[in-house]
C-alpha cells in the first residue's frame, strides 16, 4: 500500500488542488464534525482513492487504542500503560468505575488525587487557605517540558474564565525566568507550585530552591506556601513539603500528556473546579469519538493521514500550526512537544531502523503576527509548508466583534490565498498601467505566487474550556495514530537523556571545580572563553 501511494502522489504531483473543487461536494466530502468541532482537509492535493488508501494503513490503529484505553502496556520500551485518558474518564463515569492495571484500581487513585486537588483549589480561591500575608494573589508554577508547556499553554487560552489568583509560569534555568516573574510579586501571598514527577529536574529543582531562599527572606514558615506536583514523596520530604500538599500521579502518564491530572493543577486555581471539568469533558468527548467513529469519519484519523500525507508522500519535512487566536499562541509551542517528543524518532517497535522515517518538523505562531514575520516564505518559499489553521466562530470580546470579523476574514484569505496564487498574466495586468513595458516582466515575476499550496483549518464555536480540551485530545490521538502507522512508540522519549547527563558532567566544569573528560577541543575552547570572561580576563 504504501508503494502504491507512492505512484499515486507521483502521477498527481502536478494536479492543482483547485481543480479538485469542480466536484460540487468537495468541501462535505473532505471535511468531518463532531461536537461543534470542523475539520476542512478539502484545501490538500488528496483525493476519494488516495485517501482510501492512506486508511487502509490504519488497520492496527483500532487494536492498539483499545489496547491503550485497556490499560495494557503499549508503552513497550518503559513497560508502562499509557493512560491519560483516565483523567478524562472521571466526567464520564460513575464513582464505582474501574479500570485495574498492575492490581490497583487506576480510577480510584486518580479519583482521591482530584477530589483533594479541588478542596484545595477551593480553598484557594475562597480564601479559606491563606499565606503569611493573607488571601493568595499570585501562583508560580515551577516545571520544564511537559509540567510547564500544558498548564501555561491551557491557562493563557482560558483567560476569560480566570477568576482565581493569578498564575506564572518559570521553567527555564535561566536565572532570568525566575528573576523576571518573582519581581514585584509578594513572597507572603504568593503560592508556589513545584511540578517534577521524580522532584529530581534539574532545571525545576534549581528554580525551586532559588525560590525557596526568595521566600525565606520574607516569611516565617516558607514551606507552607509550597505544594509539590511528584510522585516522589521521599524527595518531597526532603524538600520539607508536607505530604497533604504533594499531588502525586502514576508513571502511567507522560509529561506532555500530563496537563489533565494534578499538572493541571495551576489551571484549576485559575478557572476553578468547574472550568476544569469542562476542560475534561471536552477530551472525554474526543476520547469517545476516537474510540467509536469509523476511520473514515474519525476526526484524529484523518488528521493524522493527512500528515502523513504531506510528510511521508508529498516530502514536506515541516508543517505550520497557525490559530488565528491570540490566546492560543503558546500551543505551537505546546505542539512541538507534544509531536516531535513522541514521534521524532528513528528507531521502531521492533528494534530496527524506521522503514519510513519518524514525524515532522512542527512549528508556528498565531496569526495575524505570523502574516507579518514568515508567511513570506509560505507563498513564495521554495519549499512547500502545509498550513494547519485554527479559528473560532466567535470571540469573546463583545465590544470588539470587527476585530474579530478582521481575525477571521484573514485567517480564510490566508488559506485561499495558498490555494489560489497569482498568474504572470495576473501580475502583469495589475503593473502594466504603471510601469513600463520593459519593466512588467521583470517586476511582475516578484508578484507571481505558485498557489496549490495545502492548508486545513480547525474551526470551533468559540473557545472555551470544553473546545480547548477536544483540540488537545485530538492533536495528542493524531499523534498516537501516526506513530502506530509509522510503528513507533509515541511515548517514551530517551531522547533527551544523554543531554541532561552531559550536562550534570559539565556544570561543576564551566564552575571551574572540575575538567571534563574525553570532550572535543571545541567544547573545551567554549569552556576557557566562558571561564576567561567570568573571571575578567
Amino acid at each position: 500500500m504504501w508503494n502504491s501511494l507512492q505512484d499515486s502522489r507521483k502521477k498527481t504531483e502536478e494536479r492543482k488542488i483547485a481543480a479538485l473543487f469542480e466536484d460540487a461536494n468537495r468541501a462535505t466530502d473532505f471535511s468531518i464534525q463532531t461536537d461543534g468541532l470542523l475539520l476542512d482537509y478539502s484545501k490538500t492535493n488528496l483525493d476519494t482513492d488516495q485517501r482510501a488508501a492512506l486508511i487502509a494503513l490504519t488497520k492496527d490503529v483500532g487494536p492498539r487504542r483499545d489496547a491503550m484505553f485497556r490499560g495494557e502496556k503499549i508503552n513497550e520500551t518503559e513497560g508502562r500503560a499509557v493512560l491519560h485518558t483516565a483523567l478524562r474518564q472521571l466526567e464520564g463515569s460513575t464513582t464505582d468505575a474501574t479500570l485495574v492495571v498492575d492490581g490497583t484500581d487506576i480510577l480510584a487513585e486518580v479519583r482521591e488525587v482530584y477530589d483533594r486537588m479541588r478542596v484545595f483549589a477551593h480553598h484557594i480561591r475562597s480564601g479559606a487557605w491563606q499565606g503569611e500575608g493573607g488571601r493568595v494573589t499570585d501562583v508560580v508554577n515551577i516545571g520544564i517540558g511537559g509540567s510547564d508547556l500544558g498548564p501555561a499553554m491551557a491557562v493563557l487560552a482560558l483567560a476569560p474564565y480566570a477568576d482565581g489568583p493569578k498564575c506564572h509560569f518559570v521553567s527555564n534555568v535561566d536565572g532570568a525566568d525566575l528573576q523576571d516573574t518573582l519581581q514585584g510579586l509578594n513572597p507572603k501571598t504568593t503560592l508556589i507550585v513545584v511540578a517534577s514527577k521524580t522532584f529530581t529536574t534539574q532545571e525545576t529543582m534549581m528554580n525551586a530552591h532559588t525560590a525557596l531562599q526568595w521566600m525565606q527572606g520574607e516569611c516565617i514558615d516558607p514551606m507552607r506556601q509550597f505544594v509539590a506536583i511528584s510522585s516522589a514523596l521521599d524527595q518531597t520530604k526532603v524538600f520539607g513539603i508536607a505530604d497533604e500538599n504533594v499531588f502525586g500521579f502514576g508513571n502511567w502518564i507522560g509529561g506532555r500528556y500530563s496537563v489533565w491530572g494534578p499538572i493541571g493543577l495551576s489551571l484549576m486555581l485559575a478557572i476553578g473546579p468547574g472550568g476544569f471539568a469542562d476542560f475534561l469533558k471536552g477530551g472525554l468527548a474526543m476520547d469517545q469519538h476516537f474510540s467509536s467513529a469509523p476511520p473514515e469519519q474519525n476526526m484524529p484519523v484523518l488528521l493524522a493521514l493527512v500528515g502523513l500525507w504531506h510528510h511521508k508522500f508529498c516530502g514536506y519535512a515541516t508543517r505550520a500550526v497557525i490559530p488565528y487566536e491570540h490566546r492560543l499562541r503558546r500551543l505551537p509551542a505546546y505542539l512541538q512537544q507534544l509531536e516531535m517528543e513522541s514521534n521524532g524518532k528513528g528507531v521502531g517497535l521492533d528494534g530496527k531502523s524506521l522503514l519510513h522515517g519518524g514525524g515532522p518538523v512542527v512549528w508556528g505562531e498565531p496569526g495575524t503576527n505570523g502574516q507579518h514575520a514568515f508567511f513570506q516564505l509560505l507563498h513564495q518559499g521554495c519549499d512547500v509548508v502545509p498550513v494547519e489553521f485554527l479559528i473560532g466562530a466567535k470571540g469573546h470580546e463583545v465590544d470588539l466583534t470587527h476585530h474579530h470579523e478582521a481575525l477571521v476574514a484573514n485567517c480564510l484569505a490566508q488559506s485561499e490565498a495558498l490555494l489560489r496564487g497569482r498568474t504572470l498574466g495576473k501580475a502583469r495586468n495589475m503593473l502594466k498601467d504603471n510601469v513600463s513595458d520593459g519593466d512588467v516582466n521583470r517586476l511582475a515575476s516578484h508578484r507571481v505566487f505558485s498557489g496549490n499550496r495545502p492548508s486545513i483549518t480547525l474551526a470551533y464555536p468559540k473557545l472555551s474550556p470544553f473546545v480547548l480540551g477536544q483540540i488537545i485530545a485530538l492533536y495528542e490521538h493524531r499523534v498516537f495514530v501516526e506513530g502506530v502507522v509509522l510503528g513507533l512508540n509515541s511515548f517514551d522519549q530517551w531522547g533527551v537523556e544523554l543531554g541532561k547527563e552531559l550536562a550534570s558532567e559539565f556544570i561543576p566544569a564551566v564552575a571551574g571545580k572540575s575538567s571534563p573528560e574525553n570532550t572535543t577541543a571545541s567544547t573545551q575552547s567554549l569552556l576557557d572563553y566562558v571561564h576567561g570572561h567570568r573571571n575578567g580576563r
